[in-house]
């Protein structure tokens, strides 16, 4: 194993807590018509398309063509995006911080749309810790195809054998690898911590 000089995060689930379900709670008081509406209407895939580029206003459209009767709560999802997005782990944020502080080489690869990662920016001043970011929306390129680990790679000078990847996804880990990087499944920040600890990285 490749000694370690750059740490990259996810930022979803491991800096940033994300939940639609917060809103939509309200929105769709009734859980199983809630469920049926993420499972048929505004699903995971849809969703991600904006991560890879498409506009809000193209991704609605398509969504109000075939469900005219949920337009409203359509348009909710991206009009209630702020409250999906409640807050930031504090743990998770100063064990980033302190490697950053401690001279750590610190990056982040984000699956994201490219106008609420702009929003997300101005609410997390943390967010401009770290060296740079690669956001999906702005390059058009979604964990975990291979492409954006190299695009990484290639924009901020990284040896990938020499890098960590942070995800709480399984299968962004697993692609990670298969990029030649070293790549853990964050699950909280205190078994990362152990990870990091156990990797020879300290803060």
């Amino acid at each position: 194993m490749s000694e370690i000089r750059h740490i990259v995060y996810d930022i979803g689930k491991v800096l940033i807590h994300y939940d639609p379900d917060i809103p939509f709670s309200r929105i769709i008081p009734d859980a199983v018509e809630r469920r049926w509406f993420f499972d048929n209407v505004c699903t995971s895939e849809w969703n991600i398309e904006q991560d890879r580029g498409r506009s809000w206003e193209e991704a609605e459209a398509l969504l109000i063509a075939d469900f005219p009767e949920h337009e409203k709560n359509i348009r909710a999802f991206r009009q209630h995006w702020h409250d999906m997005v409640p807050h930031h782990y504090e743990d998770s944020v100063a064990l980033m911080e302190g490697l950053v502080a401690a001279g750590h080489d610190v990056t982040m690869l984000t699956n994201w749309a490219s106008d609420t990662f702009r929003e997300a920016r101005g609410r997390f001043p943390f967010l401009e810790t770290p060296r740079g970011v690669t956001v999906s929306g702005d390059v058009g390129l979604i964990k975990p195809d291979r492409r954006i680990y190299d695009l990484h790679v290639e924009t901020f000078g990284l040896d990938p054998k020499a890098s960590l990847f942070i995800d709480d996804s399984q299968k962004n880990v697993n692609a990670a690898i298969d990029a030649g990087w070293q790549a853990v499944l964050f699950t909280n920040a205190k078994t990362l911590e152990a990870d990091l600890e156990r990797l020879g990285i300290g803060r």
